[in-house]
């Protein structure tokens, strides 16, 4: 008895599988990312060996490699799938309604707060897609990972991605009272400096500069941090022990502000504002469930992800259309 021929969509789905082995590095990652077994992912690997007669993957217990053969038939798979997902878009139409998995990057104390209004949004706009919605501050391993999109604060560095500038967030420096004790609040950068720092790794360690509100003068600060930390909520929690000083995010003290829990320091000058990036890799094509993503999102953080009862906790951009055309995908 032979075996049913394998149908086209099916092909598709083993060069898709093989694909994602490759850029997972290996075939249980490539199982979690595409939610099936690695038994599954196996079978479609040996499928393509034996269809197509050589050898794709050098595997041993410690490592995956790809032969001369794997390499070819890897960059030609990607062209098919690109030549393949932009077929389909342009047989459906401009218009096809988003759906299947995204999978997202986004800052811890963002990720969890701020942008998830805007999320919401998106989700119920967009009811068949399935998002993945991860939570970490390092720069995300697009291939790797199996990320479509991350939201990312601060400079970014790699110019093989695509970067959209979406608004700052400012921050300020602030402190418990109980640090200051009786002494006055410091109203000038210079007084800042002999008090305990705290630190937020990926964007200050020994260092800091203020500019003035008014007449844009900026003056830098030079110290030696208590503690060290890579996220917004650990040295906020720091500060409010009376720890140290540090500079943060307006949005994740406003309230702490308000209680008098924490106290701004130099209340005229401001640490430099971080950037908000949509970013994402180059490509041929871009799916409808990620073109509808960025576009929604860079205007829910530009114009909505602001808190109503505080100003300047953001400062939205306005995209002018020059700047808007940059984007393979505008609107």
């Amino acid at each position: 008895m032979t075996s049913p021929p394998v149908l086209a969509a099916d092909r598709i789905e083993m060069m898709q599988t093989f694909v994602r082995i490759v850029e997972a590095g290996s075939l249980s990652a490539a199982a979690m990312q595409m939610g099936t077994t690695q038994p599954t992912v196996s079978r479609r690997l040996q499928w393509l060996e034996k269809t197509f007669g050589v050898r794709l993957l050098q595997r041993t217990t410690h490592a995956m490699k790809l032969t001369d053969d794997g390499e070819r038939c890897y960059d030609r798979a990607k062209q098919l799938l690109a030549d393949w997902a932009a077929f389909e878009a342009d047989v459906r139409g401009a218009d096809a309604e988003p759906a299947g998995l995204l999978r997202i990057v986004a800052p811890h104390a963002f990720g969890q707060q701020r942008f998830i209004p805007a999320l919401s949004r998106y989700m119920m706009r967009y009811p068949k897609v399935q998002v993945e919605w991860l939570l970490h501050d390092r720069g995300p391993d697009f291939v790797a990972d199996g990320v479509d999109c991350a939201i990312q604060i601060g400079e970014l560095h790699d110019p093989s991605l695509v970067a959209i500038l979406v608004a700052h967030v400012p921050r300020i420096v602030v402190a418990a009272p109980a640090l200051l004790g009786r002494q006055r609040i410091p109203q000038e950068p210079e007084q800042l400096a002999s008090l305990p720092w705290l630190a937020l790794k990926q964007f200050y360690r020994s260092n800091l500069t203020l500019t003035h509100d008014e007449t844009g003068a900026s003056q830098q600060i030079t110290f030696r941090p208590r503690m060290l930390t890579d996220s917004l909520y650990a040295i906020r929690a720091a500060a409010l022990e009376g720890l140290g000083v540090c500079a943060s995010s307006s949005w994740i003290v406003g309230d702490d502000l308000e209680a008098g829990a924490l106290v701004q320091l130099a209340p005229h000058w401001r640490a430099a504002p971080l950037p908000v990036y949509l970013v994402y890799p180059y490509a041929r094509f871009y799916p409808a469930k990620l073109r509808r993503f960025t576009e929604m999102m860079r205007e829910s953080i530009a114009q909505h992800v602001v808190d109503p009862d505080r100003t300047g906790l953001y400062s939205p951009l306005a995209m002018p259309p020059a700047l808007a055309s940059m984007s393979p995908f505008s609107p």
